[in-house]
């Protein structure tokens, strides 16, 4: 079974997340910033993750702490779940569009964590989600998960389509590098270890 539970406390957030790599798209996710919410809904669906998010944090400050400790939480859960990553694909890339919108996501599973994203939004905030956390979501998760994300909106006008496009292709690449290759035996790796 690769699923993992992460429960992360601190004295700004309350953030548990249950995760399975091989489920159907199911997803329960609350983390008071409904816009956020609908975007982690689309990294499960097209992942094929099964997902809980749960989250109470300081919204009366803001939405940043509660939207970086679930990327966090959500990162360590993909790196706990993957294990050695024997046997995975690891390297995937998805190209989304969303109407006028087009992003691209490509990800390499390697254990080394590092982020790139390429995105300007043109508002300060889709429904309660500040647009600077975006670029900042997407590098916590690549962290905590060690692996290696670069990330691009390519163009669009709507800022809610270009969210949307970046995180249904992270969920599709993401599926697409935790599949399980029956041809390989072990790790992924010509180092023989990730």
């Amino acid at each position: 079974m690769r699923t993992s539970e992460i429960h992360r406390v601190t004295k700004e957030t309350d953030v548990f997340v249950s995760l399975d790599l091989d489920g159907s798209g199911r997803a329960e996710i609350s983390t008071g910033v409904g816009f956020y919410d609908h975007m982690l809904h689309h990294v499960a669906h097209h992942g094929m993750f099964n997902l809980t998010v749960r989250a109470t944090g300081d919204l009366h400050i803001d939405e940043h702490h509660t939207v970086e400790d679930v990327a966090i939480a959500l990162g360590q859960a993909f790196d706990r779940a993957l294990g050695d990553r024997a046997g995975i694909s690891r390297m995937a890339d998805a190209w989304v569009t969303m109407d006028e919108a087009l992003a691209q996501v490509i990800i390499d599973l390697s254990g080394r964590p590092y982020a790139v994203f390429h995105g300007e939004f043109a508002t300060p905030a889709i429904g309660g989600l500040g647009t600077s956390l975006i670029p900042h979501a997407f590098e916590s998760l690549a962290t905590h998960a060690r692996m290696n994300l670069h990330a691009r909106v390519l163009y669009g006008r709507d800022d809610h389509h270009k969210a949307e496009a970046l995180f249904k292709a992270l969920g599709r690449a993401l599926d697409a590098a935790t599949r399980i290759d029956p041809r390989r035996g072990g790790v992924p790796s010509t180092k023989g270890v990730i």
